[in-house]
């Protein structure tokens, strides 16, 4: 792979609520380092949904030599409250790239899922539960996709008004976007237990579309039977609806690091194998997912945490095995 990438949480802002808080530029700073130099990462994909946060952890990304996925994660928006963010975030990441840095811009992520207007539901639990219904998505996927493809005719064209560099949209594979608007090919592709024999195919599919191909998001939670799950293991929380932060898990879970750590293993290979560009784990760490190892274990959020390290409520972290896992397969 050309680009060893991972997430960056500058803080998911839901209904006005943002997941980090007490955001510290020096703690950004510190992880970014961590993440050039421990992980032998050479990009990361700046998530949130505060442009300013964006704008100065993708800075000192760039500073540090880092290729800079600039990301801007809408959720709950309108696509005026939408297109109205690419445009502002657009401004800002087009300032680093005539920096010098190598900045690629993502149009958000899911959209069909994370916002409304695509999908039937007020709020994301509601959308999902409707593509949960196989009879029900099927019928509803054709119109799903032309709303999602006009909607990104709509964004790419406010971005590249205001961004000179490369553009794409991190997509789920029901979506099927026109490529042809975008520079990479990104999806957020997990493997899980219904989809494992499919996975590598998957990936070779992709690849033989011709253009560059991003995996903008893949990962693990840290609890036993995660790896089958893929990208639904945060099912396993209880969340606030209003804030979308988890508040415990429904029973409780037995860690496993080393399944996490395997499972990163093995997604790599096949990966690199098949001739993706650039692959970015989720997440280096979750906030508002701390650890909590004493007391009550379903209390203990960062069992479903995607993160390769686990936060304690003080902000401190210390590296799961998938930690060292992912430095190894990008040494």
């Amino acid at each position: 792979m050309r680009g060893k990438g991972i997430s960056y949480d500058t803080g998911f802002v839901r209904n006005g609520v943002n997941s980090w808080p007490d955001f510290d530029p020096a703690v950004a700073e510190r992880d970014l380092r961590v993440i050039r130099d421990e992980l032998h990462c050479t990009a990361v994909r700046v998530i949130g949904g505060d442009p300013e946060r964006l704008e100065l952890v993708a800075s000192k990304a760039a500073e540090l030599g880092l290729e800079v996925w600039f990301s801007p994660y809408p959720l709950e928006l309108t696509t005026d409250q939408m297109l109205e963010l690419f445009a502002d975030c657009a401004e800002r990441a087009e300032r680093i790239r005539r920096q010098g840095a190598e900045v690629v811009f993502v149009a958000g992520a899911e959209h069909c899922l994370m916002n409304p207007g695509f999908v039937p539901g007020g709020q994301f639990e509601e959308r999902v539960q409707v593509l949960m219904d196989r009879d029900r998505a099927v019928r509803l996927i054709p119109e799903v996709v032309a709303r999602v493809n006009e909607f990104l005719a709509d964004a790419v064209k406010v971005i590249r008004e205001r961004f000179g560099g490369k553009v794409t949209y991190a997509a789920v594979p029901l979506e099927r976007p026109d490529w042809t608007l975008f520079d990479f090919i990104s999806v957020d592709f997990y493997r899980s237990a219904e989809i494992a024999d499919q996975f590598v195919d998957g990936v070779r599919a992709l690849v033989a579309q011709g253009k560059p191909v991003a995996i903008t998001e893949v990962g693990c939670a840290t609890y036993r039977g995660a790896p089958d799950l893929g990208g639904r293991a945060l099912e396993a929380a209880e969340f606030d609806p209003h804030s979308g932060l988890p508040i415990r898990l429904k029973d409780a879970h037995e860690r496993d690091e080393p399944g996490q750590a395997e499972y990163l293993r093995e997604v790599l290979a096949v990966f690199d194998a098949e001739g993706v560009d650039s692959t970015f784990v989720f997440a280096f760490a979750l906030h508002g997912f701390p650890h909590r190892p004493d007391g009550d274990p379903r209390d203990d959020l960062d069992l479903v945490s995607y993160g390769i390290v686990k936060l304690a409520e003080d902000g401190s972290w210390q590296p799961k095995a998938a930690f060292a896992a992912l430095a190894d397969s990008y040494r």
